[in-house]
């Protein structure tokens, strides 16, 4: 057996820690680096590389270059997500026969969780170099909202990185217990962790060795990739408007100019104003390269991005009313999330919630030091110390598709896991010996304004007339917030099981019960 540690797949940075002499500690690099860049670059070779040496490649061959695969982590090609992904990015996106998002990149196509596999394999040398010890075992963490197609792609990639993956774990539950493991606490804390790709919210509440989610919300389409398109978009007109130069057009000017917005965002920390220059993305009358240049304050730079900020106060407002508490009721506010260190954010928070935000934590490291702890408890379950307990939850509802395309709820968001429940459903015409059972997530009331997770069909029904066959569906969440479903026939006991999988499973027009 190998070591065991803690990753946090991060949508532009990933950290990997683990629990040494007693104490939770971030693993660095052979330069000393404790954060590594979630890219893969392609050679002509084929042969991947990943982390800093990645990210320098990514303006020069931006169609070899793969960054923030995590935002297209289980989802599907068509979906809004991925068509507007595809318009910020170097590299081409296509569709697998199942629906699936594959990246093509020299004629190779390549699966999410396979790139993100070499992320996860990156960060698994990175700790086998510092711990100078095979590593086999990791509880990698992921965004509370993500769905079950997320957590069994993430998981699909630690295998393919060749790791044990232990538990997935919510990125803020890990985040909640790097800050109060081992300190007796009873208070209701707030984790408010915004990405580079994602944004969630979670309500906890501690109480002693007891961390439990009272309420969660997200969006897994919400981080500082959006901040740098907006600002991006406000450089290409200001420059287009203000240039004796002539604009190049395509995808490597616009990804020059993300990479000009993410610099200003970072200069801006220190500075309120500061000079942007872009280089060769445009040319003079003769036809020569010239930088282009222009100027932005804090004030722009909040402006621009504020319609964001406002998303992520909404999404808290969801969580705070899940979890049936107040702001004046929370008593601590962590921020997480390289984002969160954004000159104005912590202003923000502090005026949403009306405390200012704890600042004894590192928004980078936080999540993966939480992760670690987690994986030693697990690996340590038989000690005389159990160390703290999570009572994580469900961030959404989970149904069944029935007759007139609605979804009948089974387990609604919100609700502890592990958990399980079951109801009875009748056949809906005469002689039906078949049934399709369509598991979906989400908290609309019909079909098309949810997500279909997986179908599968239940057949050897005994023909009789409609309504005397009773089908059992029973839904199982484990502690990983992956979904198990069984459907079975009363009188016969025919059984058919499904772990709901990645790709979709294609089905029949068969009537669901």
């Amino acid at each position: 057996m190998g070591l065991t540690v803690g990753i946090d797949l991060g949508t532009s940075y990933s950290c990997v820690a683990s629990v040494l002499d007693g104490r939770p500690k971030v693993l660095p690099d052979a330069e000393g680096q404790t954060n590594q860049p979630s890219v893969v670059a392609f050679g002509f070779d084929g042969r991947p590389t990943v982390g800093w040496k990645a990210q320098r490649q990514l303006i020069y061959a931006p169609e070899s270059t793969i960054r923030s695969p995590k935002r297209l982590m289980g989802r599907r090609f068509r979906s809004p997500e991925v068509r507007r992904l595809a318009a910020n990015v170097g590299y081409n996106l296509v569709e697998s026969p199942e629906g699936e998002v594959l990246v093509r990149v020299r004629d190779r196509d390549y699966t999410i969780p396979q790139v993100s596999g070499m992320v996860l394999a990156h960060m698994k040398g990175v700790a086998e170099q510092s711990l100078g010890e095979p590593v086999t075992e990791a509880v990698v963490t992921v965004p509370a909202y993500f769905n079950d197609h997320q957590r069994q792609a993430t998981r699909e990639a630690a295998r393919i990185a060749g790791l044990d993956c232990l538990r997935i774990l919510n990125e803020p539950t890990a985040a909640a217990l790097a800050y109060g493991s081992g300190l007796g606490l009873n208070e209701n804390i707030a984790v408010y962790d915004l990405g580079a790709g994602t944004f969630d919210i979670s309500i906890l509440r501690l109480e002693r060795d007891l961390f439990e989610v009272i309420g969660t919300a997200g969006d897994t389409f919400l981080g500082g990739d959006d901040f740098d398109a907006a600002v991006a978009r406000h450089l290409l007109e200001v420059l287009q408007r203000r240039s004796h130069a002539t604009l190049k057009e395509g995808r490597v000017t616009w990804l020059r100019l993300l990479e000009a917005s993410e610099r200003a965002k970072m200069a801006l920390g220190e500075a309120n104003e500061v000079e942007v220059s872009v280089p060769g993305i445009a040319r003079t009358r003769d036809g020569l390269d010239t930088v282009v240049s222009t100027r932005i304050d804090r004030l722009t730079y909040a402006e621009l991005v504020m319609p964001f900020v406002q998303r992520t106060f909404q999404v808290c407002d969801e969580a705070l009313k899940l979890s049936g508490l107040s702001v004046s009721q929370i008593d601590r506010i962590l921020l997480v999330g390289g984002m969160s260190r954004l000159f104005l954010m912590k202003e923000a928070v502090a005026q949403y919630f009306g405390r200012v935000p704890t600042a004894d934590v590192d928004p980078h490291e936080v999540v993966a030091l939480g992760a670690a702890i987690q994986a030693d408890n697990l690996v340590n379950a038989g000690a005389q110390s159990q160390g703290a307990i999570l009572l994580d939850v469900t961030p959404r509802t989970l149904g069944v598709a029935t007759r007139g395309g609605l979804v009948e709820p089974l387990i609604p968001r919100n609700s502890p896991i592990p958990t399980e429940a079951a109801k009875y459903f009748h056949t809906t015409t005469d002689l039906q010996t078949q049934v399709r059972v369509a598991v979906y997530q989400g908290e609309a009331r019909r079909v098309d304004e949810n997500e279909l997770l997986g179908q599968f069909m239940l057949n050897g029904l005994p023909a009789a007339s409609r309504g005397e066959v009773r089908v059992r569906i029973g839904f199982q969440i484990d502690a990983d917030g992956i979904v198990h479903v069984v459907a079975e026939e009363e009188a016969t006991g025919n059984r058919r099981e499904l772990a709901i999988q990645t790709t979709l499973v294609q089905g029949s027009p068969e009537e669901p019960p």
